[in-house]
């Protein structure tokens, strides 16, 4: 909610400054003047700063965290208050509580504030994308098993459009915060959780996890990962991912109790170490793909090969999401999902089916929006 907070309020700042400026003043203190009942109606309607110090107070929970995050005195903040309670003829702040809560008036009034500021950067991007130059920047940012595999392909797809495309790479918990903080513009991530208001996510394609062993590693039988790793370490994922969460998630659920050794953000070392002989992972295709160089001297087999009490071992998948904020960009997400949607299907899937030698069913499934 913070980063949503820093919009809101920024989007805030720009509007209540076009305002004063058509009312005359010279600038906007953090200290407004309580309104002359003589005013006009239209003057007592509040001011975008007063709206988006009072939903910042909402959301940090206390005057002191809305000063922080509006830069600007505690003072200042609730003579804010005191302004809108004047304009509205209403208390907003219940002062009897430690710390003070919001009225039924005041959350009132913070719903219709957030819809309203919401809307004016929603009006602010919309209006500039009208006149910006023919050749826009689009910051897109993929987590990096996507980047590496499919982030060519989109770079050539938009050479000869109007966009110039920036790629980024990284961990998806880091994209989110990049999304959510306005430094990315899309992102292709595997987290499909909404966190801020605004962003929508559409999912692209789900891909197994599967076990990958060194070339010449040979057993007898293969029943528990946990009885596989007396024989082999296994190689993780960090848990600062998301595949690694996914990955310790599904590991804790099936009661396999295994010793944390190797921990690794990338897959390039990861499989390294695999084909080298030192361990075994859990991976999925396209991280396979990312670092084919390594197939030669790995194995790969499904979860199914494994088994608890007789029983297989159930799968584990996760899914890509692009993500992106409503209303932004024109068409241009709904083109990028298009086309990385139908490219995955109709040719990266067969390469990456073929290099390890399964059917393109086996290693994807695209999944309904």
């Amino acid at each position: 909610m913070r980063a949503a907070g820093q919009t809101l309020s920024n989007c805030s700042r720009s509007c209540s400054k076009a305002l004063v400026r058509r009312r005359g003043h010279n600038a906007i203190s953090e200290h407004h003047e309580l309104p002359d009942m003589k005013e006009s109606a239209l003057e007592q309607f509040p001011d975008w700063d007063l709206l988006a110090s009072w939903v910042a107070v909402v959301e940090a929970g206390s005057i002191s965290d809305a000063a922080a995050r509006l830069a600007i005195s505690q003072a200042g903040v609730s003579h804010r208050i005191k302004v809108l309670e004047a304009l509205l003829d209403t208390t907003l702040l219940d002062r009897a509580t430690r710390p003070a809560r919001p009225t039924a008036a005041g959350q009132r009034l913070f719903e219709h504030a957030t819809v309203l500021l919401q809307g004016a950067s929603q009006m602010v991007e919309s209006v500039r994308s009208v006149t910006r130059a023919k050749r826009v920047i689009v910051r897109l940012g993929c987590v990096d098993s996507f980047a590496a595999t499919m982030g060519p392909i989109v770079i050539r797809a938009l050479s000869g459009t109007s966009h110039q495309i920036r790629l980024w790479s990284g961990i998806g918990p880091t994209l989110d915060a990049q999304l959510e903080a306005r430094q990315v513009d899309i992102a292709v991530t595997t987290s499909g959780q909404p966190t801020v208001p605004g962003i929508i996510r559409q999912r692209l394609f789900s891909e197994p996890y599967f076990v990958v062993l060194p070339r010449n590693f040979e057993m007898d039988r293969y029943g528990t990962l946990t009885e596989l790793a007396r024989h082999l370490q296994l190689i993780r994922y960090s848990a600062r991912s998301v595949i690694g969460q996914q990955v310790d998630g599904y590991l804790a659920a099936n009661a396999e109790t295994i010793e944390r050794t190797y921990e690794l953000d990338a897959t390039d070392p990861l499989l390294s170490l695999v084909a080298a002989g030192l361990g075994f992972a859990l991976t999925t295709p396209m991280c396979l793909w990312q670092s084919r160089q390594y197939l030669p001297e790995v194995r790969v087999l499904p979860l199914s090969a494994f088994s608890r009490l007789g029983r297989p071992y159930q799968t584990l998948s996760r899914s890509f999401y692009l993500a992106f904020r409503e209303n932004e960009l024109g068409r241009l997400p709904i083109e990028i999902y298009e086309l990385l949607k139908l490219t995955f299907e109709r040719q990266v899937s067969r390469d990456i089916s073929k290099a390890l030698s399964l059917k393109p069913e086996d290693i994807y499934t695209i999944d309904e929006a």
